[in-house]
């Protein structure tokens, strides 16, 4: 997805930040004993005298999500049946036919063949579009939805799933017998050389992370890099203990990492073991609003030891750990146990309402509507919460990590006509039917740079204008003339991602990313470590 759509899609985004931070899960051993234990004897009174026939486990099932909701935004209850699903994103794998896919126009379209998994081994492609699973019309609205397909395609290891596809240019469908296998969930999907510099983007922490990390960073010493970007923008968080590793390579012995503390959760320093491979290469983080809990805590920690520079935009602001507890009819409670603080003590956590979850989910919408996406000087924080990091420098708790350098949101070309053709789609859909329809000859293009020199001599931009028009949007000269060149490359970045995977469309971004480019200017002046205020040492 080019970054310039970002903004439009927050309030979704913003409901990815309930994974988190997470501890080990625990089984629930903890027994509330009351003389008068009210809910139990509300509950008896129901079901012994209400005037209908009662429900009481749906009557408990739906009330303890209210419960939690009074305590934070983040204690969240899981009914049993959603307890897999809610555990896949920080899983190293799960067991499937190994593509990644889109649902356009009501059709199951493949818009990603895993490498080595079964779907690539009985040959299917990208732009497949699946219409039957099983010998069942797998089409049509209500039916093919997001979570239906996850169902129907996962499933138990060594079991089979057979699947109907409609390819471009074959007249009749293609039955495909895929035997499920496990498909390795990688965080990291792009790592590599910029000039001197490693770049290595990274989309959550789970638990795999670690070892991908430590294969990127083995590649930039091979590569001899002068230093590394991470970028953390689009990550939501995941397991503590992984952005525990990943902090430690950077930092010196005794270095404070975090620290967590709760009412039931006696304070604990997380401090470095001075093991770290590179304490002594400069380090860049980019942050982003969506950047959120174990984000936070990497992007805190290099913050607040002063051991590199953070650039970008003000973070999530989610500073609070939950902890994972079994129930015993197999449904689950993260519970929040413990805030999370940062070397110089601040806690990052944003204020919320108890109960005020709604308010909570439109932060995001709030912050784009007062201009703090595009300004710093719209960005207030509390004059009673600042604290000081190593070298002195001022930083402030209670919302959010500020990055050092702030890099507003691309948004300068940006016109209604291609603010609607991003916010409805669009560009998505007509880069997949372009991708479709030319498979064959983009087919030979193996770098975005071949890619690229192609479409660029397609005028795609004036095909998109017609297809959209197709859609409902109607075009208008002035518009398009100054988003010409956004579009092109919307387009151009959507049919490399299509074509020749994430990497690529990655390396093709980055090429205009403010955010990077910045990144790389302060490499380059040997800036990254911040210096002292004034007068400091």
């Amino acid at each position: 997805m080019n970054r310039t759509t970002a903004v439009f899609l927050l309030a979704c985004l913003t409901l990815g930040f309930l994974v988190g931070i997470n501890m080990p899960r625990t089984e629930n051993t903890f027994i509330i004993s009351s003389t008068a234990n009210k809910l139990d004897e509300v509950l008896g009174i129901i079901n012994a005298s209400y005037v209908d026939s009662t429900d009481i486990d749906s009557i408990i099932e739906k009330s303890i999500p209210k419960v939690l909701e009074e305590l934070d935004p983040h204690s969240v209850y899981i009914a049993a049946k959603d307890v897999e699903e809610s555990n896949a994103d920080l899983q190293s794998s799960f067991s499937g036919i190994g593509i990644r896919f889109t649902i356009q126009d009501d059709t199951l379209r493949v818009s990603d063949i895993i490498r080595g998994g079964p779907s690539e081994k009985v040959g299917m492609l990208a732009g497949d579009r699946i219409i039957k699973v099983n010998d069942t019309l797998f089409v049509g609205k209500g039916i093919c939805t997001n979570d239906a397909a996850l169902k129907k395609l996962k499933g138990p290891k060594g079991s089979f799933v057979k699947i109907g596809v409609e390819r471009y240019g074959e007249k009749d469908l293609l039955d495909f017998n895929i035997r499920r296998d496990d498909i390795p969930m990688e965080s990291i999907e792009a790592a590599y050389m910029i000039d001197q510099w490693g770049y290595v983007q990274i989309e959550r922490f789970a638990e795999n992370t670690y070892a991908e990390f430590i294969r990127a960073l083995a590649h930039f010493m091979a590569c001899n890099a002068k230093g590394i970007i991470i970028d953390l923008r689009g990550n939501g968080g995941g397991y503590l203990g992984i952005a525990l590793e990943m902090a430690n390579q950077f930092l010196k012995k005794d270095d404070i990492i975090v620290y967590t503390e709760g009412v039931n959760s006696p304070k604990k320093i997380e401090r470095a073991n001075g093991y770290g491979m590179f304490q002594q290469t400069p380090v860049v983080v980019l942050v982003d609003e969506t950047s959120a809990s174990a984000s936070e805590i990497i992007a805190g920690t290099i913050q607040d030891n002063d051991r590199g520079t953070v650039i970008g935009r003000r973070t999530f602001g989610k500073g609070l750990v939950q902890q994972p507890f079994d129930l015993a009819d197999g449904s689950a409670m993260r519970l929040t146990i413990a805030r999370y603080h940062t070397p110089s003590g601040r806690c990052i956590q944003k204020p919320y309402d108890k109960g005020g979850n709604e308010k909570y989910a439109m932060d995001l919408i709030d912050r784009y509507n007062r201009g703090e996406f595009f300004s710093q000087d719209s960005i207030h924080f509390n004059d009673s919460l600042i604290y000081k990091t190593r070298n002195g420098r001022t930083v402030y708790g209670g919302g959010g990590i500020m990055p050092d350098i702030f890099v507003s949101s691309d948004t300068v070309d940006m016109t209604p006509y291609s603010q609607e053709a991003f916010s409805r789609g669009l560009i998505t859909r007509f880069a997949l039917s372009y991708s479709d329809r030319n498979r064959r000859t983009l087919s030979q293009f193996k770098t975005h740079e071949a890619m690229t020199a192609h479409l660029d001599k397609q005028g795609i931009v004036d095909e998109f204008i017609s297809f959209a028009g197709q859609k409902g949007l109607k075009p208008n000269t002035r518009d398009i003339a100054k988003s010409r060149s956004i579009m092109q490359r919307a387009l151009n970045s959507n049919i490399i991602y299509q074509m020749i995977g994430m990497l690529e469309h990655v390396k093709y971004i980055n090429l205009e990313d403010p955010t990077v480019l910045k990144a790389i200017e302060v490499l380059e002046k040997g800036e990254a470590y911040p210096k002292a205020p004034a007068g400091e040492e």
